[in-house]
């Protein structure tokens, strides 16, 4: 049963450059989990190809290498009967990039903290709040829950600059999701918007506005016993065009993503898990490729 409590409950690592936080796949994040545990998670990502940093920035030809740690913190509660989780997350990154800027080629190296992130997710049918021991014979069937995750304005920001790792400006994503139990299989979805504060210290003193961004899931995951499961993932997202100094950019976002995951209990309290992702089609120049592990440690709750 832990092992299947330590497996379960591995959610996804956050990119370190800007550009992946609204695209990263998540599966069994609305998992079902007894209350009164803490997870302690440490991870590494690489991401490579044509990422665009900011369509607002006049550059062509941009290609962006990045490697990424994660440090994240969640716990598991009880609220009105139901199961919930808090989680927080603290990215550092290492990125590289090149592109044509008026002609002329240019090239950035940049390291440091990116924007932290607080979310908050509620399982509100489906999810009972039970203790480890009522855990151990619960059946899990329909679910159904909602989160809302804050990305706070942290990170490393060069306003002078067309690659961050920082953001300069807050960022809300309401999400809500559903799962259904079938034996071994587990079919999972989710839909999010994110919603944007303006930057008003944009690549020289400019004002940026982006338009929220809406994102949809879907996931396909076999356990293949308590501490192993599979997941295969897609992501569609659009939206979040962005003007400057109100002029409209050309950089309305309508991509498809897809990617797998494995997770793998290694002991009662810690597991692992390998992850990939890359574009299926991309309007805007979004077709990079991803790859990370994980690990993850459990503890509290008489584990």
């Amino acid at each position: 049963m832990l092992r299947r409590i330590v497996s379960v409950v591995f959610f996804v690592l956050v990119g370190s450059t800007r550009a992946l936080h609204a695209q990263s796949l998540e599966p069994r994040a609305y998992a079902h989990t007894p209350i009164g545990l803490n997870f302690a998670i440490v991870g590494y990502g690489y991401t490579d190809g044509d990422v665009v940093l900011d369509a607002a920035v006049p550059v062509e030809g941009g290609n962006v290498s990045s490697n990424g740690l994660v440090l994240a913190y969640a716990k598991s509660f009880g609220l009105w009967g139901k199961s919930g989780k808090f989680d927080a997350t603290l990215p550092y990154g290492w990125a590289s990039g090149t592109a044509t800027y008026r002609g002329e080629p240019v090239q950035r190296d940049v390291d440091g903290f990116g924007d932290p992130s607080l979310r908050f997710t509620w399982n509100f049918i489906g999810a009972p709040a039970l203790t480890l021991s009522e855990f151990r014979t619960h059946h899990p069937g329909w679910l159904v829950g909602a989160s809302l995750r804050v990305e706070l304005p942290l990170g490393q920001y060069d306003a002078d600059k067309a690659m961050n790792l920082g953001t300069n400006r807050w960022s809300f994503k309401p999400e809500v999701g559903a799962s259904q139990a079938l034996g071994p299989w587990i079919l999972e979805g989710s839909f999010g918007v994110t919603y944007f504060t303006d930057n008003d210290d944009f690549f020289g003193g400019h004002a940026r506005k982006q338009s929220p961004l809406y994102a949809a899931q879907a996931h396909l995951i076999y356990s293949f016993n308590p501490g192993l499961w599979a997941a295969l993932d897609a992501t569609y997202y659009a939206g979040g065009r962005t003007s400057v100094d109100g002029a409209l950019n050309n950089d309305l976002q309508q991509n498809w993503r897809w990617g797998g995951t494995l997770s793998k209990s290694v002991d009662p309290r810690n597991s692992v898990k390998l992850y990939f992702s890359s574009g299926a089609t991309a309007r805007t120049g979004t077709n990079f490729q991803t790859v990370g592990i994980g690990w993850q440690h459990l503890w509290g709750a008489g584990v």
